[in-house]
């Protein structure tokens, strides 16, 4: 149950253009940016920062393997809220659902090819706490792609890194849609709302 009760929709003053990006992809304003909005100066630089993290450029990452990397980024990191958000971003962008929830088992599953897997465990080692990246997996990862595109995974890495102690910390309520997603894709692996749920 969240620690922080998010904003509704007749408190959110002049921050429905900051929302409205996020409403157009998810259908919802989660809950993690409706607190946000208590400090809107906050909200705003969280909302840019994202704006360019997910910013697909020419020879950027697909949006697949961002989704990827944020998953298994908060799997490492244990936040349930990101986990099913990313999930569910995993099915908006257009990915198998058996192949999102075969993230948890990426290094022996055969729906991941080994450019997938240096990126996932890059996620892993980056997301965890002390950080574990080490010289030889950016060695593995440049045998699969530019330094521009390795800007871009730990772009998103640390942007998901935020999110999942910002999460984690105020119990975030998770949505309906992302539950729903999560209960029927995830939770066979293991996935549980735990305490983002309301009592």
């Amino acid at each position: 149950m969240t620690r922080v009760r998010p904003l509704g929709d007749d408190e959110i003053g002049d921050l429905a253009e900051v929302f409205a990006p996020t409403l157009k992809v998810l259908g919802f304003v989660p809950n993690s940016q409706r607190v946000m909005a208590y400090k809107p100066e906050l909200l705003r630089a969280f909302a840019g920062l994202v704006r360019a993290v997910f910013l697909v450029e020419e020879g950027s990452i697909s949006p697949s393997l961002r989704t990827m990397v944020s998953h298994a980024a908060s799997l490492a990191a244990g936040c349930m809220y990101c986990v099913a958000h990313t999930g569910a971003t995993g099915g908006i962008v257009g990915m198998d659902e058996k192949k999102i929830a075969a993230v948890w088992e990426f290094e022996t599953s055969p729906l991941f090819d080994e450019a997938e897997r240096a990126a996932l465990r890059f996620a892993q080692a980056a997301a965890a706490v002390p950080n574990m990246v080490t010289d030889a997996d950016f060695a593995e990862l440049r045998q699969h792609y530019t330094d521009f595109q390795i800007v871009e995974i730990v772009g998103v890495i640390a942007t998901f890194g935020f999110l999942n102690r910002w999460n984690d910390t105020l119990a975030t309520t998770l949505e309906e849609e992302p539950v729903e997603y999560a209960e029927r894709v995830l939770a066979s692996n293991g996935w549980s709302a735990g305490k983002h749920v309301d009592d």
